[in-house]
């Protein structure tokens, strides 16, 4: 039996970054909504003395549980999907904040190439140079110009900390707040980067340097370079986190009802519209319908696409035709290519850190550099980070150590502080059979078919890797180290052993219906009154973290939300 209840302007599914900006956003307009989270509320009371690494980081306390429900996975289209067990290269959260509660902190821009990839890699270097495989490359609709603004509204919500870099384009206004402390390590990596001609610049992040009173009149306290970070939430609320952040401001106008333990399972629908959401209430079993004006669809990217093709809204992506966009371009990120150095007589105190302490270099980044001679598009950051490394999970030893026994833990320990990434994150661009279905076979606890994915890395992934290995390489050397060991060839895709967990795709935004599922409001085409908001509206993944972008994209889709109350039908691009 389902419990039919009073209809609502606005319910957001949801309360991550995505749900909790569109929540924040529209109640300080004077709109209703109601938050529908299927985990439980959490606050920086939560984390106190919370550095328990078994707890967060093994157990995955914060995290979806993967024996209730998971995604199935294969590396090609012929392949027989499996169940995901146990946590590896993905990490979905559960509870308000989301995984915006558990992330590193990491918050760069996109750049101004990756939103009209596709015309400015057929300006300089041909069709040709966009292999079929590739079909799925387009435009995003809207260009950074028309970001920045929303970028620039997110940084300082956020409290973002950094450094002025050309490489993004114009700013509107510098970072709220100076970039984190350099150490030791970083100061290594940039002398070496300097002395071979690059630019090296403090990654940008959420973990605040300083003390910052956000526009909304959220003060947050500084950093104090922990190292509980990534997989943990903050105890200082030094990290940028909704549940810090955006959701108290929705909270605090009176006009957010916020429903924890409520698990979305489906979108009701009549005709060409969504009439509101099914739910379970975790905590009873029991079954409510929330009817309502405007459904908003924020999730995690694979829960936004099973969410969609479970409810039957939108058409479902066929590779065999490339028809369809419900699951299409789903994207990830290539990690090959890093160099790892290791010294015989230096340590590095790598215990001590925070989520987004690195420094990096831009000259490899997107179209920074003549692809002509490459048979790849796109690129890569090259980088040095010191996010702290944790006894349990970290135990960095040479090539052809051996996984376990005396040896191994003899190099454990030696190498323990004594070791040094010079590492990539690459872009990954989408694959006509990189895509995400329903799995035929497998369930939820529900009764509902679980997400299935279909990934493997591309030549362009491959040839990536292989080229980025040359760079780190070189810039190892200049370091100098008693052992260095770079990694030139790109594995094939494991789920539970890659190491990147940036998903992207599968609800894409653009200018066209045929080829995206959204506009550039993040309204679907099929569906105008449902708003699907989140990096599964990314047409493909950049070479950065997504956060900033994800942020960025739900200002845009809450004015888009307003607009839509106002008016009705598809909005255009303003």
């Amino acid at each position: 039996m389902v419990t039919k209840l009073p209809k609502v302007p606005v319910v957001v599914v949801g309360m991550g970054w995505a749900g909790g900006i569109v929540s924040a956003e529209l109640t300080k307009a004077g709109i209703n909504v109601v938050g529908l989270e299927r985990g439980k509320d959490r606050t920086t009371a939560d984390y106190t003395m919370g550095h328990d690494e078994l707890r967060y980081q093994h157990r995955t306390e914060l995290m979806q549980d993967l024996s209730k429900e998971t995604i199935t996975y294969r590396n090609t289209v012929s392949g027989k999907a499996l169940p995901m067990r146990h946590y590896g290269t993905f990490i979905v959260g559960d509870g308000v904040g989301g995984a915006g509660s558990h992330w590193n902190g990491q918050t760069y821009r996109f750049l101004p190439y990756d939103f009209e990839i596709r015309t400015k890699t057929i300006e300089r270097y041909g069709i040709e140079k966009i292999p079929a495989w590739m079909e799925g490359l387009n435009d995003w609709g809207l260009t950074y110009d028309e970001m920045e603004p929303y970028y620039d509204t997110f940084e300082k919500m956020a409290g973002i900390s950094g450094e002025t870099v050309e490489l993004w384009g114009k700013r509107t206004n510098p970072y709220p707040t100076p970039p984190l402390v350099k150490t030791p390590l970083m100061k290594e990596f940039e002398k070496a980067a300097t002395s071979l001609g690059y630019k090296p610049f403090v990654i940008p992040a959420a973990n605040l340097s300083e003390s910052y009173t956000n526009p909304d009149g959220i003060s947050r306290a500084a950093c104090q370079y922990c190292a509980y970070c990534e997989n943990f939430g903050c105890e200082y609320g030094a990290k940028g986190d909704p549940a810090v952040t955006v959701i108290p401001v929705a909270k605090q106008t009176g006009k957010l009802e916020l429903r924890t333990h409520s698990n979305v399972v489906e979108l009701t629908k009549n005709g060409g519209k969504a009439t509101g959401v099914i739910y379970v209430d975790m905590l009873t079993g029991e079954k409510f319908e929330q009817p309502a004006d405007v459904v908003v669809v924020a999730s995690y990217v694979f829960n936004n696409a099973r969410l969609l093709l479970n409810s039957g809204i939108g058409t479902p992506y066929d590779p065999k035709t490339g028809k369809g966009t419900i699951g299409k371009n789903y994207c990830y990120q290539i990690t090959a290519g890093g160099s790892q150095l290791f010294f015989e007589d230096r340590e590095f105190n790598l215990y001590g850190g925070a989520g987004a302490l690195g420094i990096e270099i831009a000259e490899y980044m997107g179209d920074n550099f003549d692809h002509s001679e490459v048979d790849f598009i796109h690129g890569a950051g090259v980088r040095s980070t010191q996010y702290g490394d944790r006894p349990i999970a970290v135990n960095r030893v040479p090539a052809g150590t051996p996984s376990w026994g005396v040896e191994f833990k003899e190099k454990s320990i030696k190498y323990a502080n004594s070791n040094f990434p010079v590492k990539t994150q690459g872009a990954s661009l989408p694959h006509k059979e990189n895509y995400l279905d329903l799995d035929p076979e497998f369930k939820d606890e529900f009764g509902y078919p679980l997400l299935r994915m279909t990934y493997e890395y591309t030549d362009n992934d491959r040839a990536m890797g292989k080229y980025m290995s040359t760079i780190t390489r070189k810039i190892a050397e200049e370091i100098g180290a008693d052992i260095i060991d770079t990694n030139e060839e790109q594995a094939p895709f494991n789920v539970n052993k890659d190491s990147n967990t940036h998903n992207t795709g599968g609800v894409i935004m653009g200018a066209d219906p045929a080829a995206s599922a959204v506009n550039t409001y993040l309204q679907m085409w099929e569906a105008e009154n449902v708003f699907v908001v989140g990096a599964s509206a990314f047409p493909h993944n950049s070479c950065f973290n997504p956060t900033g972008t994800l942020g960025a994209l739900s200002y845009r889709a809450s004015e888009g939300i307003q607009k839509y109350l106002k008016e009705g039908g598809i909005l255009v691009k303003a």
